[in-house]
């Protein structure tokens, strides 16, 4: 799997900020941090146009949290235990921000723009052939027809590839074993 630059530099940043938040942030965050940054990564912290932000959970995809200003709805926060407040998504809400800060506004991570489509090729051809036992449709294109033609012929002179059989033919006409009724 081969990463685009683009996001291999979100992933860079993202490494970065949740370093210098490891040195301001209380040691007894634990994994937080860590699990704050997969949050970070999943694209699973969304702001949201009044402020607030929705950040996913961590072990059931169908969660998810809000945080409004330095509160969260999670268990972790409400109950107390994340220290200093800082719980997961809090922390993942941070990075978040900070990374966009640091990102050229330009582009957003996940909104690229998608590549232009091809152009039609001018000579193409479909054929359905078995291909080492299995029934596929391939499908040439290219500048002329002369060269289409002859990758054509270089496919069919492959040793795995062969003509779908034609079916057998059917005993009687169904039109004249109807004609009666």
């Amino acid at each position: 799997m081969s990463t685009s630059p683009d996001r291999t530099h979100y992933r860079e940043l993202v490494a970065q900020v949740a370093e210098r938040a490891r040195a301001i942030l209380p040691a007894a965050v634990n994994g937080r941090l860590e699990k704050a940054v997969a949050l970070v990564l999943m694209d699973e912290v969304l702001p949201q146009a009044d402020g607030t932000v929705i950040v996913g959970s961590c072990s059931d995809p169908m969660q998810t949290y809000r945080l409004s200003g330095h509160t969260c709805e999670c268990k972790d926060f409400t109950d107390g235990k994340a220290p200093q407040s800082w719980c997961k998504h809090r922390i993942a809400a941070g990075i978040h921000k900070r990374v966009g800060e640091l990102l050229p506004q330009s582009t957003p991570v996940g909104t690229e723009t998608p590549p232009p489509p091809l152009p039609e090729a001018p000579a193409s051809v479909n054929l359905k052939v078995l291909m080492s036992g299995h029934e596929v449709m391939v499908t040439l294109r290219d500048q002329s027809e002369d060269a289409l033609l002859g990758r054509l012929q270089a496919l069919l002179k492959r040793t795995d590839i062969r003509p779908i059989p034609k079916p057998a033919p059917r005993s009687g006409s169904w039109k004249r074993s109807n004609q009666g009724r």
